[in-house]
């Protein structure tokens, strides 16, 4: 990364206390506070333009020491806080990063970045690109051509512009226009997506006018066509307001008469302590991967130092221009905190729920208060563990609570559903669910594309991949982990398995960084052991399995600029060892990026990560082969990570949940208890042995 240390006399305030925790966000104050003093390092009237004002989290050899101590009830060291800010100097493309030091009211340092790196867009910009875009003279002459009715309503969908090496060093975007249904304009809510237009305006983020106007391929080959009059095709609305609903659908209540069983501590303004069935963790939240976990610990023993989404990249499968620039990182172009929706009561989570708000900055630095980011609640999974003893018909059976504290995100046309989920049994889930509406764009009647879907007259839905990878620091007890993985081969025939019957399970150490991949074939599953804490029962490590599921890695070539941006998408696993500020796997700024600065440059230095502190960075994710079923909005897709104990506890942790039982669960209707017919045996007092029947 090319960068420049800007001159400037660092600017000082008046010292303050400062009593939030270490790893609480920034409060409003905080984020006034921040952005004043960067500010004050520029000529009264110079306007900028902010991109994140975030927490700036304390090194991690300065905050292991803290979290012990608190851990402890010891006296905690005093830790500067500080805030990292990254901004525009408006309407010009100087990029700048800062660290501020709240502590002592000084900037700590000032960087202006070099050529090819681009800061997010934000929400006032992505705005002003919008109406940049549909009020360009230009774009009006097209759209006139498409001889619309008066009234249509046009909208603009700007995309990050993307890379290909070619004009593209300027920060842009490209817009995809839509109508919505002119037969319905007052509809502001009509589904825009089942009339895409072929006009694409492209906007100069720096000067902030439209530079060229593409015209979009809509047949089978590369060739583009003039606007002509445009054949209108029926709407496709997803609105409930435009269905036939069912009528047979009786209402399903969530209720805890008695409350919630877990318990939400505020700590200052911003910080919370989520304890829940033995789990103990930090909530926090920022711009950029929304939700953070701190500090996870299981019945107070350190598991995992931080989770948090790092990345994720969707690639399109069109190869024409321009749609094959068409790869969204959500994550670093944009960000999971700002677009995270605010969620109702009753319908994005269900039963006793717990919110969090969340304060993030605007573009003129000031705080933006987020109401209803993160919602946590308890979910029934089904059964937990049973057993029947077939012989005198008694079970033991109990029910598997988890508790879901879960974000969800909306990124123009898609929809994200995040969460991270803990159950009884020590177990942690991170969970995915895609829905929303596929990016649609025009296509000529009678054309199929092999890249792509006709999902409603002249409209096509391009294959495309996502590809998420969570960043995980693991902490099993204590933070000197290694990374084995296990695989279960056949034993050959010998006298010593004369039925070829056998097989065993190997361990191989991972002892330097790289990327490493599944092998379903041998059952290849990847352990987080600490070799230093030994199981009481079998002597083995304390471990964390990782259940990383089966996906199809990046597509695009490995010259393209796809591959080469998305340094997380070519591997199940990548292991590095740990670096303060490595958190996203796709590099630090992802907008029109050209690669290099991500993890896979990160585990190319091939470090040890034998019995040290080491960071996982695990990717999962869906192959959408578009159909006609995803539109006009597609049916949630569920992926997920999960991570379980191995070796870690000297039995089921379960063991001591309750048994599910009528008077606790309240079901309406009862079971019949089974018998299965069985025998046993007892030994008399003369030896004999006697059997009969238990039915």
């Amino acid at each position: 990364m090319s960068t420049e240390q800007v001159s400037f006399v660092p600017s000082i305030g008046v010292a303050k206390h400062v009593s939030s925790h270490p790893l609480s966000p920034l409060t409003s104050s905080e984020i006034n506070n921040a952005a004043r003093l960067v500010q004050s390092l520029y000529p009264a009237g110079t306007s900028l333009q902010y991109k994140a004002v975030t927490l700036h989290e304390p090194a991690k050899a300065q905050l292991v020491p803290y979290l012990d101590a608190e851990h402890n009830g010891s006296r905690t060291p005093s830790i500067e806080r500080k805030a990292f800010v990254c901004y525009y100097i408006r309407n010009t493309d100087k990029f700048h990063e800062a660290i501020v030091s709240l502590s002592q009211q000084t900037v700590k340092s000032n960087v202006r970045l070099g050529p090819n790196i681009h800061g997010p867009g934000d929400a006032e910009e992505i705005l002003l690109v919008e109406k940049i875009a549909l009020e360009d003279e230009g774009v009006k002459a097209e759209i006139a051509k498409l001889q619309l009715p008066e009234g249509t309503a046009i909208i603009s969908d700007p995309w990050i512009y993307g890379s290909d090496g070619v004009s593209d060093q300027k920060r842009m975007y490209q817009c995809f226009l839509y109508m919505r249904d002119p037969h319905d304009p007052s509809n502001i809510d009509s589904n825009h997506y089942a009339f895409p237009l072929i006009i694409s305006p492209v906007v100069d983020a720096v000067d902030f006018k439209v530079v060229r106007i593409d015209l979009l391929p809509t047949g089978a080959d590369h060739n583009v066509k003039e606007p002509r009059p445009f054949e209108i095709p029926p709407p496709n609305e997803y609105d409930p307001e435009y269905q036939y609903l069912r009528t047979d659908l009786k209402p399903l209540n969530v209720v805890q008469p008695e409350g919630v069983s877990f318990k939400v501590t505020q700590v200052g303004e911003t910080g919370r302590i989520l304890q829940w069935q033995k789990w103990f963790f930090r909530i926090g939240f920022n711009q950029r991967e929304g939700m953070v976990l701190h500090d996870v610990r299981y019945d107070g023993r350190s598991v995992f130092y931080r989770m948090s989404l790092s990345d994720m990249v969707i690639p399109y499968a069109d190869p024409r221009h321009p749609f094959h620039k068409k790869a969204a990182f959500d994550l670093g172009d944009a960000g999971a905190g700002v677009m995270a929706n605010n969620l109702k009561l009753g319908c994005d989570c269900l039963g006793s729920i717990h919110y969090l708000d969340a304060v993030l900055n605007t573009d003129k630095g000031e705080p933006w208060h987020m109401e209803n980011v993160v919602c946590i609640h308890e979910q029934d999974a089904g059964i937990g563990w049973k057993h029947t003893n077939y012989r005198t018909g008694k079970a033991a059976v109990v029910r598997n609570r988890e508790l879901v504290v879960q974000s969800i995100i909306t990124v123009a046309n898609y929809e994200y559903i995040m969460a991270f989920i803990f159950n009884q049994a020590g177990e942690v889930k991170y969970e995915v669910r895609a829905t929303g509406i596929v990016s649609t764009q025009p296509i000529d009647d009678g054309v199929e594309v092999p890249w792509g879907t006709v999902v409603h007259p002249g409209v096509l839905a391009a294959h495309h991949q996502h590809i998420f990878s969570l960043r995980v620091d693991p902490a099993i007890d204590g933070h000197d982990n290694r990374l084995i993985y296990e695989e279960a081969h056949r034993m050959p025939r010998s006298d010593f398995n004369p039925h070829g019957v056998g097989y065993t399970v190997d361990q191989t150490l991972v002892e330097r960084s790289g990327g490493l991949d599944v092998d379903y074939e041998h059952n290849r599953i990847f352990k987080i052991q600490n070799t230093s804490v030994r199981n009481p029962i079998n002597g083995k490590p304390v471990s964390y399995k990782i259940h990383a599921p089966p996906f199809q890695k990046m597509l695009a070539d490995p010259d393209s600029f796809h591959f080469k941006r998305a340094e997380f998408a070519d591997h199940n696993i990548y292991v590095t060892r740990y670096r303060d500020g490595e958190l996203y796997a796709g590099g630090k700024y992802t907008n029109q990026s050209r690669g290099g600065d991500g993890v896979r440059s990160w585990a190319n230095r091939k470090e040890d990560v034998k019995d040290t502190d080491l960071v996982l960075f695990i990717q999962f994710g869906l192959q959408h082969a578009t159909r006609v079923e995803d539109f006009p909005v597609m049916p949630c897709e569920i992926i997920h990570v999960a991570f379980k104990p191995a070796n870690f506890f000297d039995k089921n942790p379960a063991l001591d949940v309750p048994p599910s039982s009528q008077d606790f669960n309240k079901s309406t209707l009862l079971s019949e208890q089974a018998h299965q017919p069985s025998l046993e045996a007892k030994v008399g007092a003369k030896g004999e042995v006697c059997c009969s029947s238990k039915l």
